[in-house]
């Protein structure tokens, strides 16, 4: 485990289908050009994440990896500003076309418009 606080446990991500079929089904979205963010809030007291990257967005299994690598990397630093919502990502096509830095960069907006979006709902 890290000290760092930036782990990322089983309890922070969404491990059934019924976990994402429940996000599926009443969403906040947010998003931009490579990602959509889909949000609903739960009962556990904090955030939890889902990855849904498919084929169809990244053919080769290392683009799928690097996308997800980045996803998990970024919202573990944003995970204690984020309130208690399963969150789902998903890709878009022309995230394969954008450099390490764009995604995450986009991704750390994401971030705070979707802590916003909550808040307010």
């Amino acid at each position: 485990m890290e000290s760092n606080g930036w782990s990322f446990p089983r309890t922070a991500r969404l491990t059934t289908s019924d976990h994402f079929q429940r996000v599926f089904a009443k969403p906040t979205r947010v998003s931009n050009e490579a990602f959509t963010l889909l949000a609903c809030a739960n009962h556990q007291g904090t955030p939890r994440l889902g990855l849904a990257i498919s084929k169809k967005c990244a053919r080769k299994a290392v683009e799928r990896n690097r996308i997800k690598r980045l996803v998990r990397e970024t919202f573990r630093k944003h995970q204690k500003e984020l309130p208690a919502i399963d969150i789902v990502v998903l890709c878009r096509p022309e995230a394969i076309q954008l450099s390490n830095k764009q995604l995450s960069s986009g991704l750390n907006k994401l971030w705070h418009r979707l802590q916003k979006k909550c808040a307010n709902s």
